[in-house]
């Protein structure tokens, strides 16, 4: 098998985490002029139905002769070029973990319209950080390391350790109760700032329920009203 060498950021020397996070956050920091890592999730906050709108042309109708000497083969269909990001954000992540000396499995799976990438290990809580801010970050660069190979956007999703499925679930929870208390007060109800993760999670779990929502307020201070039924 041949060996393959990657130019990912900040995987030259080997800090402890989270040094070794904040290492790579000042490299991508540098190149944030450059690079769009904006968080695919805050496009659902805003337009529920532009997600993916960007990734269109990721099809691979215009493969051609010229990409026969490809390391990756062009992906034929959508799938496969979700399936192909999980590739390259678990060969990164996998490096990013040996670096630091840690032990983690990767999962990979297409959930919906995005790669997901988890990694389970015994204690990861330290790739976690207070609030789930380490996993962003490293959400973040993960996703500019699939744009540096493939040359488009990513609005893949890690979760570490399970940390954003139970958030999920308490948002979940939140959401619920929260619909309860506008339909029985017929006022708009205002929520703590949220990620743009856990925005998007209460925003489907208010549509689920019948009622809308909307985001207000400016990053890191941004929150979801929950509106009453017109």
């Amino acid at each position: 098998m041949t060996e393959q060498t990657d130019e990912r950021p900040g995987l030259d020397e080997a800090p402890e985490v989270p040094e070794a996070v904040e290492a790579e956050e000042a490299h991508v920091a540098d190149e944030a002029d450059e690079v769009d890592v904006t968080d695919g999730d805050e496009l659902v906050d805003e337009d529920g139905d532009e997600d993916g709108d960007e990734d269109g042309d990721e099809d691979g109708d215009e493969d051609g002769d010229e990409d026969g000497d490809k390391e990756r083969a062009a992906p034929s269909s959508r799938v496969d070029a979700l399936e192909a990001e999980g590739d390259i954000a678990a060969d990164y992540l996998e490096e990013l973990l040996d670096i630091a000396d840690l032990d983690g499995d990767l999962d990979m799976d297409v959930e919906g319209d995005r790669a997901a990438v988890s990694i389970v290990g015994a204690d990861l809580s330290q790739l976690v950080g207070q609030d789930g801010e380490v996993l962003e970050a490293l959400q973040e660069l993960t996703r500019l390391a699939v744009y540096r190979e493939t040359g488009e956007r990513s609005r893949l999703m890690l979760d570490i350790s399970g940390y954003r499925a139970d958030k999920r679930s308490q948002l979940e929870r939140l959401a619920e109760e929260t619909v309860a208390r506008v339909k029985e007060s017929g006022a708009p109800t205002s929520l703590e700032p949220m990620t743009p993760f856990e925005r998007k999670v209460v925003h489907d779990a208010v549509a689920a329920a019948g009622l809308t929502s909307e985001s207000e307020g400016v990053e890191p201070r941004r929150f979801v009203v929950v509106l009453p039924a017109s």
